[in-house]
């Protein structure tokens, strides 16, 4: 790689990636050794996509695969995270313009496109086992952490069979591009213009799911209020959608993918030893207790998360 003494490392995500700035070519680096296919390669390629599809995300500048790394556009360091953490009320103008861009990412149409080994990659399905499999993971690395093991097993044999009959409740079909990160930590603003990036794990999925990663953002607290704004923003710049379905579909799913969030977070603390993940996990489980009491479908998980974890939900 690059001589690092001409790079400044800077702060890292969730993933196994490192990112090294070069302020003379006003580029970043991308260093991943490790799932390099999937942060380097397929990151690029969704990359390609979006901005076939006049979305901004980094374009490609160089790539030296065989050392492990990818040199790309940099956007600079205000998140939209940054620009709204300070705001009092948050900034439903803000929002406004990031549900304009999800729109825009909900009409792509394409699955497929060259990377740089000039190989075609295809986008998956967001398929209900994968979903499953996520959510899971509060099984895997939360539960073990919070219940001794004979209320474990005992636990994690409900909660499996409840999130398999709230899977077959899903309404939308895997039909729309689905980012699967979408929130304003991974929304760069750059040139008073809203630019993408994470966008590696993206996939063809349920038009929801976006959504729901955007208005219940663990990193990024809001009120119910704005919340509710937000969504019925997205509502009436989608005038085709079936509201109740839509809403049902929203609502599972910000459940299930907080309670993948809480399982992510507890084995990045655990396993990578990245123990600040640990205190967004409290306002993960208020997007859930606040969601929870929305459908009746809830009503068996509420009762046996409010059992098993009374602090909680209630």
């Amino acid at each position: 790689m690059k001589s690092l003494l001409k790079l400044k490392k800077i702060k890292g995500d969730a993933s196994f990636r490192e990112f090294f700035r070069n302020q003379e070519k006003n580029s970043i680096y991308v260093f991943s050794k490790k799932e390099k296919l999937k942060n380097l390669l397929i990151y690029d390629a969704i990359n390609k996509i979006l901005i076939k599809n006049k979305i901004l995300a980094p374009n490609l500048l160089s790539e030296n695969y065989l050392n492990h790394y990818i040199e790309i556009q940099d956007f600079g360091d205000q998140t939209l995270y940054e620009v709204l953490k300070n705001k009092k009320n948050n900034n439903y103008g803000i929002f406004k313009r990031i549900i304009k861009i999800l729109n825009k990412i909900q009409l792509i149409k394409d699955k497929e496109i060259k990377n740089f080994k000039n190989k075609l990659y295809k986008l998956q399905e967001y398929k209900k086992k994968m979903l499953f499999n996520e959510t899971k993971l509060f099984c895997d690395w939360y539960v073990p952490k919070i219940l001794p093991k004979a209320k474990s097993i005992k636990f994690n044999k409900k909660f499996k069979s409840e999130i398999k009959k709230l899977l077959t409740k899903l309404n939308y079909k895997n039909d729309t591009f689905v980012h699967r990160d979408f929130h304003v930590s991974n929304l760069m603003y750059y040139n008073k213009k809203i630019a993408l990036i994470d966008s590696q794990d993206a996939l063809i999925g349920n038009k929801a799911y976006d959504l729901a990663s955007l208005i219940d953002d663990v990193r990024l607290k809001t009120s119910e209020e704005l919340k509710e704004k937000v969504f019925k923003f997205y509502l009436k710049t989608n005038k085709k959608i079936e509201i109740e379905k839509f809403k049902k579909d929203f609502e599972i799913l910000s459940i299930l993918r907080n309670l993948k969030i809480i399982g992510i977070f507890m084995r990045l603390a655990v396993r990578d030893d990245k123990k600040k993940y640990i205190k967004l996990i409290p306002y993960a489980w208020q997007m859930i207790n606040h969601r929870i009491k929305k459908q009746n479908e809830f009503k068996n998980l509420m009762f046996l998360l409010k059992y098993n974890f009374p602090k909680f939900i209630g």
